[in-house]
């Protein structure tokens, strides 16, 4: 017989049989709880969800608390929006984008506006624009806009747009900053023309309400109040939004 090593010593008979009663113990307890289970599964091999009040919903009846945005290939990397580009036989510079504040940057959002696909909504405290989508989206583009005094709001339609166009400073515009008096004929299309790379020209009720949507060359100026009404955007967007929009565009100035 195999001795017991010296640091064991054998158990008392008493010990051996409370071992006993607790194993036995536990066995009994473990077969109630499978019992109590199979009770409740009304002693089938399938429990009965319900009656245990389970949530059996499934992760993909789960409506988004956001919906999906579009892919647009005009919207992507800022690197990509905003690199140089040749138009209209003139080179536009690269945009520093990391200088302008991400919110200011072309993207989808969810539209919060609520107007039809189509119209332009342009938030003057927020320095925001939206072109509305079908689908409760909305292109958003950062924007300029006039100082006050000089902002104006309302609705109205665009009447059309010029590529490249001329720019002819108003009379009291010319009062207020006699050197511009050398472009009372207009001033050409061009890199540094205030118009920037395309005009949309705002209307209301057939007449010409003298604001404009415009490109600027003064990209730092976006996010800022301190044009003389109009409301401009980089030239990179503004070519992204005229290619969007056709005669007679609804405009919400609010």
């Amino acid at each position: 017989m195999r001795e017991l090593p010296q640091s064991l010593t054998p158990p008392h008979s008493g010990d051996a049989i409370e071992t006993e009663i607790q194993l036995s113990r536990r066995a009994l307890l473990s077969g109630a709880g499978a019992l109590v289970l199979l009770g409740v599964a009304g002693c089938s091999q399938t429990l009965d969800l319900p009656s245990l009040q389970l949530d059996d919903v499934t992760t993909g009846s789960v409506r988004p608390i956001r919906p999906s945005i579009s892919v647009d290939k005009n919207i992507t990397g800022p690197d990509v929006m905003y690199a140089s580009l040749t138009d209209g036989g003139f080179t536009l510079p690269e945009v520093p984008y990391k200088k302008v504040k991400p919110e200011f940057r072309r993207q989808i959002v969810v539209d919060p506006t609520g107007e039809q696909p189509g119209t332009i909504v342009v938030h003057l405290q927020d320095r925001l624009l939206y072109l509305v989508q079908p689908g409760g989206e909305a292109i958003r583009y950062g924007v300029g806009i006039g100082k006050d005094g000089f902002r104006w709001s309302g609705r109205a339609n665009i009447q059309y747009g010029k590529e490249w166009p001329v720019w002819t400073p108003p009379a009291e515009m010319i009062a207020r900053k006699p050197e511009l008096v050398k472009w009372q004929g207009g001033q050409p299309g061009g890199l540094t023309n205030p118009l920037g790379a395309r005009a949309l020209y705002i209307y209301q009720d057939g007449k010409d309400t003298g604001y404009r949507i415009h490109g600027s060359p003064e990209w730092a100026s976006i996010g800022q109040a301190m044009s003389s009404g109009c409301v401009r955007l980089i030239n990179q967007d503004i070519i992204d939004l005229y290619s969007r929009v056709s005669k007679k565009n609804p405009v919400v100035v609010v």
